[in-house]
């Protein structure tokens, strides 16, 4: 083969390189511009969508790249959000500490329910994790925690201001500070997921036996997983209570929980990008949903659902690659 053949074939990898990179430019412009060409109920919503996809993006670390089942990822949310609400409300803290706040106490939490959890796999541990869904909400309500969780009642946040004199409203400002988060967040997870420890964890995914074989520490990699996964949904936890300005026991309910898998799964299993696909799911159809039928959302809802499950059976993300690699041939 010649060199004039082979140079457009070692060219191609970076061609694509140069073209996804743009588009994740243009992305990132249209999201800095957003804010200043929408109204304010829009930008709340886009903030929502952000901290869904943080949370998402933590539970597709969990289950997508290392194949453990969580069906009360919804407690971590809530966990994250009154962390914030909390240090905010009692503690008189600014709202960007609670941030790393909730990171380390969901961390902590997650990484020691992730140890005895090791013990189950598969239905099992789905099961362990819904008990925790279902528990939480319930021990938030309990009398001697009112002082600090406000029981049923819940607790009433400010929004913030902008800091620094800067000509924004609080929602501007919240969105821009989401989406910094965001940002970070997933900078972090891609390149996690791209090192040794990422490897290891897809590795543990695909055969345990074989990759406790090859000298990893399945037990280490699972807890520690678990618990950053953990940490990243306890991120939007309190990105969510900082823009709703209010927590109650009842908004974490283990509906949040379905709903999260849900995301995934429609988003794209073990892909980065799927958990915004899976945020503006969970943010849109249900209000769709019962925009077309105010009888019975439930089951337009249940219908988009199994629409998107068989049209498209590798999420969202997976019809995108598909229609990007089209684009490049």
């Amino acid at each position: 083969m010649s060199i004039d053949t082979l140079a457009p074939l070692a060219a191609a990898p970076m061609q694509r390189s140069l073209t996804r990179s743009g588009w994740i430019l243009l992305l990132l412009l249209a999201a800095l511009v957003l804010p200043f060409l929408v109204k304010d109920y829009f930008l709340f919503q886009a903030t929502m969508m952000l901290s869904y996809a943080v949370a998402l993006l933590g539970l597709n670390i969990l289950t997508g790249y290392n194949g453990q089942i969580s069906l009360g990822h919804g407690a971590f949310f809530a966990i994250g959000a009154y962390t914030a609400a909390v240090l905010m409300d009692s503690a008189g803290l600014q709202y960007w500490v609670t941030i790393p706040a909730a990171a380390a106490i969901c961390l902590v939490i997650g990484y020691l329910f992730g140890l005895p959890a090791l013990k189950l796999e598969g239905l099992y541990l789905a099961l362990a994790t819904f008990a925790l869904g279902v528990a939480l909400p319930q021990l938030l309500k309990y009398k001697h925690l009112e002082a600090w969780t406000g029981g049923v009642q819940g607790i009433v946040l400010v929004k913030p201001d902008a800091p620094f004199g800067l000509p924004l409203t609080p929602d501007q400002w919240l969105y821009l500070f989401a989406l910094g988060v965001v940002l970070l967040m997933f900078w972090l997870a891609h390149h996690l997921l791209r090192s040794g420890i990422g490897r290891a964890m897809i590795a543990i995914r695909d055969n345990p036996l074989a990759a406790e074989t090859m000298g990893i520490d399945n037990r280490h990699y699972k807890a520690t997983v678990f618990g950053f996964s953990a940490m990243y949904t306890g991120i939007g936890g309190a990105l969510s209570a900082i823009a709703v300005q209010f927590v109650a026991p009842d908004s974490f309910t283990v509906f949040l929980s379905i709903s999260l898998l849900v995301g995934i799964v429609v988003g794209g299993l073990a892909t980065i990008a799927g958990a915004f696909y899976g945020a503006a799911f969970i943010m849109f159809v249900p209000s769709l949903a019962e925009n077309i039928s105010k009888a019975a959302p439930a089951a337009v809802y249940g219908i988009v659902l199994i629409l998107f499950v068989f049209i498209l059976p590798g999420g969202v993300a997976g019809l995108m690659g598909r229609l990007s690699r089209r684009f490049e041939r």
